[in-house]
């Protein structure tokens, strides 16, 4: 099982483990509800270097991309992201992530924990006579992530760059640790995030960095469980439990941010253009707020009467609104909010009722 750089400094501050997508990664760090807390008041800090990350470079990186990916990358200008996936020829999600533009190559990096997904699936395509390069950077380059409404003094304090006005998946870049770090603005909580994407000699020194930037604001690391209970609450999907080969696009909801119905051909683009003209999406992404306090695991039933209807593909038990949340995707005539359903778990039913998306914004 691979390891993060940062893994002594995990365990010197009371972190438990678990694996995910082949790496030990900090679960928590004793308090999940304090870690919760502190992202949503203050600030937290997370070690998210498990994350698939992929460098393209080379003179066709864009036009090799642009060719394969659901969204149009012609128009970014460097310093700018979007969000995009790779999809069957039935248009069905076979991974989703962000790309960020340099002026010299392409970073990729997932939206989710899903291992060598994006690198394997994108390779089949880079054939024999491309002029693009693809460096695998899962274990090469390190990823941090700041988080709540403290975040931006906490960054400009550490690195020296104003972040407040970025727009989503937006960067700067910084001289960290002897290395060019991108300092984006991302989406993972509800709340400010910023994450550091940077070359993995670099990675101690900004972790160190952050902590003594934050330690005034009480900063926090925060482990797996919290950021899994941040990002529902926030509404957002993630590659993997939500966004998988069970899924098109347009049935998570993901219109306008990770597909395009006007660049031209991509794999699985005449599957996502017919249900924009016909309007024929067979199922969404819904919130759930499940009645009793028993967790749904992923894939769980959900029923209408005695009729199924969908699955569950995330569930948790929030902090913020101190109920049991989950994401799900029944069909579409039994996914407007306050819709009364029941999920089956270990073979009892029980209540839940549609809930939009997201479940908590900040004020």
């Amino acid at each position: 099982m691979k390891h993060s750089l940062l893994h002594n400094l995990h365990t010197e501050l009371g972190a438990s483990f678990e694996e995910t997508a082949g790496w030990n990664m900090p679960a928590h760090y004793g308090d999940v509800a304090s870690e919760h807390h502190a992202v949503r008041q203050a600030v937290g800090i997370a070690d998210l270097s498990h994350r698939g990350k992929i460098r393209v470079t080379g003179d066709d990186r864009v036009k090799w991309l642009q060719s394969l990916i659901s969204n149009d990358i012609l128009s970014l200008k460097p310093g700018q992201g979007l969000y995009s996936s790779l999809l069957t020829h039935k248009g069905k999600m076979l991974t989703y992530f962000r790309l960020y533009l340099q002026g010299d190559a392409i970073m990729v990096e997932d939206a989710g924990e899903i291992g060598e997904t994006t690198f394997q699936a994108l390779r089949k395509f880079l054939l024999y006579g491309t002029k693009a390069k693809m460096e695998n950077g899962a274990e090469s380059w390190g990823l941090l992530l700041v988080s709540g409404p403290k975040a931006t003094q906490v960054i400009q304090s550490a690195f020296g760059v104003d972040v407040v006005s970025l727009k989503p998946l937006n960067f700067v870049t910084a001289q960290i640790g002897g290395t060019q770090a991108l300092v984006i603005r991302t989406e993972e909580t509800g709340e400010t995030d910023i994450e550091i994407l940077l070359p993995i000699a670099g990675l101690s020194t900004a972790w160190s960095a952050l902590r003594e930037a934050g330690a005034k604001f009480d900063i926090k690391p925060i482990g797996a469980h919290a950021l899994e209970a941040l990002r529902m609450e926030a509404g957002i999907p993630k590659a993997g439990p939500d966004l998988n080969e069970e899924i098109v696009p347009p049935e998570a909801g993901l219109e306008g941010k990770a597909f395009s119905l006007s660049k031209g051909c991509y794999p699985g683009q005449e599957v996502v253009a017919r249900m924009d003209t016909y309007g024929n999406v067979r199922r969404h992404l819904v919130g759930l707020v499940v009645k009793d306090s028993v967790v749904p695991a992923k894939g769980a039933k959900l029923f209408s009467g005695d009729r199924e209807v969908g699955w569950i593909s995330s569930a948790v038990r929030s902090p913020q609104l101190n109920q049991v949340i989950a994401f799900g995707f029944p069909l579409r005539d039994f996914s407007k909010p306050g819709t009364e359903l029941t999920v089956e778990i270990e073979g009892a039913r029980h209540e839940t009722t549609v809930h939009a998306l997201p479940f908590y914004t900040k004020s």
